[in-house]
């Protein structure tokens, strides 16, 4: 990598990274790029990230970056079809994680973005003093983020790449400082024309001033003026004549006030003095132009690799968004499942949870999400999910949705360990009031829209989300048209979560192995939903209990069971008839799981305690080999003593040295010494 030190085409010195070689008049380095964020990916379905308010999770990222170039990329993340794209940016994360738990956060003081003033710095056009400031500034500031990185080696091959990109612009940052001031303003120093031209500007100043305070200790000069006190016009020094005394005070009348009343006048002996000052002043500015200029085209030689070490540092710091976030909700990384199998263990809602948060610190009512477990693609590969009104289905499909547009983003997710997803080529949804009154539709018809374009493009790689089924028409209609929709989804092999209120639509999961159901729960005793999912049984609409514990007749209640259609009853029947031997089975499935997932962290655990006995009996191996190469004369120190100190001789059959610390001498054990 090379960097301009002199805008002077003809002489030009640089500095150079060690091996790195020359080319031409710029900064270079590894081709290697980060197509992280940067690549151009097929959009996502707008409708999708609107009802999944896909954007709030843009802006509670954007909140944890510490820069601006951090949260410009948070706030235009996009999911990505790719999987490895995908595999690339989780697998950043977790070495960056793994980075983070060692040497803490990344410093990002003093890096701003300053990619417009950049790309601005093409002669003959100048850069102002505090854009410099400014970019002076970033650069030193992503040259302490290259320190920070201290050359990662194995296990960090990805926050390596990323570092080969951003350049040391330490030389340059020099420049600048010893140019412009933190403040923003050209230092006196800058060349010595410039401190010249200063020096003789503060010398006519003074005899300026004295010649103005030597005319205002003069009463018959006083009287003819309006305030005794010298003011500015332009870049001259006048006085606030009275209008009716022109021509008392010789000298050059430049203007009068608003009112008239005034005139300012350059009086005669201060006329030559304002010249020279005026001229110095023009010459200052001409000398400053020719600095920034200079500055500027030292800035245009380095442009492209500047923006690329910025660019760097953005993806640096949307990886510390990206870990904040998951420290702030507790996340997890989720695990890339090749096999189209969705398998989430404890997922909660960030948004819901942003919102219980912010809730709970205006003094509202502390609220916690409660977590839900759901798996697609294993057993089967639609979900029927029923239960009571505002029991929480239409918070598990958002969820569920979330989860996979996330981990596409290469975000973390607020799940448990152990949770994977598939890559969608498309996440389809159908949620909420979809009424639309531009096209004269009914609820219904506005469902049904939505609905038929997620059928048309149903696959085996999307993931669809279907709310509230059927609903917004005749009940055996809707179902019929329901049964049809999930047989055909069925058929595409796709991965869906359907909920629904229609009884006749909980058979589904049993006649078809691929189908199941699942409920929202109810707590008959407070009448209250617990929004925990349960998988493997349909839930209840409760209309008939509920309307008993609030008071209903026991005659009205037992008319309404009778007036229940045989076939309903006869699925509870079904239902009731198979529930047990279903949440033994999930129960069984659950504590399978938990033991597998046990095993697999403790497997980790292990592998991680040998690498760091092997780390260690290396660490010892090299510490053995140095001490016994010591020579007198060698430079050590010793662990109870703060200074370096010099052998003067070793005795291993005592496992002791003698070293000088500086005039004192002392015998330590050979333990007690460090290398550096």
């Amino acid at each position: 990598m090379v960097i301009i030190l002199q805008a002077d085409p003809h002489k030009q010195t640089v500095a150079r990274r060690p091996g790195r070689r020359k080319h031409g008049f710029r900064l270079i380095s590894s081709a290697w790029r980060q197509s992280a964020i940067l690549a151009t990916i097929r959009r996502v379905d707008a409708h999708t990230l609107d009802k999944l308010e896909f954007e709030r999770i843009r802006e509670l990222l954007s909140q944890f970056a510490q820069c601006g170039l951090g949260r410009e990329l948070a706030l235009r993340i996009q999911p990505s079809r790719r999987a490895t794209q995908v595999e690339l940016w989780l697998d950043q994360l977790r070495q960056f994680t793994r980075w983070v738990e060692q040497h803490g956060l990344p410093p990002f003081g003093g890096i701003r973005d300053v990619r417009a003033q950049v790309k601005r710095a093409v002669p003959p056009a100048r850069l102002e003093p505090e854009e410099f400031a400014e970019l002076a500034s970033t650069l030193t500031g992503i040259g302490k983020v290259r320190q920070y990185f201290d050359a990662p080696g194995e296990g960090f091959e990805h926050l390596a790449r990323l570092i080969e990109r951003m350049g040391d612009f330490q030389p340059i940052a020099d420049r600048i400082n010893s140019v412009i001031d933190t403040r923003g303003k050209v230092r006196d120093d800058a060349s010595e024309r410039l401190a010249r031209l200063r020096q003789q500007i503060e010398e006519t100043q003074q005899q300026i001033r004295a010649v103005f305070q030597k005319l205002l200790k003069q009463g018959s000069i006083l009287r003819l003026l309006q305030y005794p006190n010298a003011t500015f016009h332009a870049d001259r020094m006048v006085l606030p004549l009275k209008a009716e005394q022109r021509g008392r005070l010789p000298g050059i009348v430049h203007r009068s006030s608003d009112s008239g009343q005034t005139l300012f006048v350059e009086p005669a002996e201060a006329v030559e003095l304002n010249n020279t000052r005026v001229n110095l002043l023009q010459a200052e500015q001409e000398e400053i132009g020719r600095i920034l200029w200079e500055l500027t085209h030292l800035v245009h030689l380095n442009q492209a690799e500047i923006l690329r070490s910025l660019e760097s540092a953005a993806l640096v710091d949307l990886l510390t968004a990206k870990v904040k976030f998951a420290r702030q909700f507790n996340m997890c990384i989720p695990q890339l499942n090749a096999e189209r199998r969705l398998k989430l263990h404890r997922a909660r809602n960030p948004i819901l949870m942003a919102a219980f948060e912010a809730g709970a610190a205006q003094g509202e009512e502390n609220r916690k999400v409660v977590p839900i477990d759901a798996r697609l693609g294993d057993d089967f590969d639609i979900m029927i999910i029923t239960g009571s009104n505002t029991g929480g289905k239409t918070a598990t499909l958002k969820t569920v949705g979330l989860m996979a547009l996330m981990m596409q983003c290469g975000l973390p997710i607020p799940a448990a360990e152990g949770s994977a997803l598939p890559i969608f080529e498309d996440v389809w949804i159908d949620v909420g009031d979809e009424q639309s009154l531009q096209q004269s539709l009914s609820t219904f018809s506005a469902h049904m829209s939505q609905i038929l374009k997620i059928v048309h493009r149903a696959r085996n790689s999307t993931l669809v989300l279907l709310d509230e089924l059927g609903a917004g028409t005749d009940p055996d209609e809707g179902a019929a048209i329901g049964r049809a929709i999930v047989e055909h989804l069925l058929s595409t092999r796709c991965l869906a979560m359907v909920t629904t209120h229609l009884g006749a639509l909980k058979a589904l999961g049993y006649e078809h192995q691929r189908v199941d159901n699942a409920c929202v729960l109810f707590d008959l005793e407070t009448l209250r939903p617990t929004y925990e999912l349960r998988i493997g049984e349909p839930g209840l609409s409760n209309a008939i209990a509920i309307a008993s514990r609030l008071g209903m007749p026991r005659k009205l209640v037992q008319a309404a069971r009778r007036h229940l259609a045989g076939g309903f009853r006869a699925l509870n029947r079904a239902i009731a008839g198979t529930l047990q031997a279903r949440r033994v089975a999930e129960r069984s499935r659950y504590d399978a799981e938990k033991a597998r997932q046990d095993a697999a962290r403790q497997t980790l655990a292990a592998l991680d305690r040998e690498k760091a006995l092997d780390a260690e009996r290396q660490a010892y191996q090299a510490w053995v080999q140095r001490v016994i190469g010591l020579q007198p004369g060698d430079e050590v120190r010793v662990r109870n003593f703060d200074r370096p100190g010099r052998i003067v001789r070793v005795r291993l059959e005592k496992q002791q040295a003698s070293v000088d610390l500086g005039g004192m001498q002392v015998d330590v054990p050979l333990a007690e010494l460090i290398f550096s």
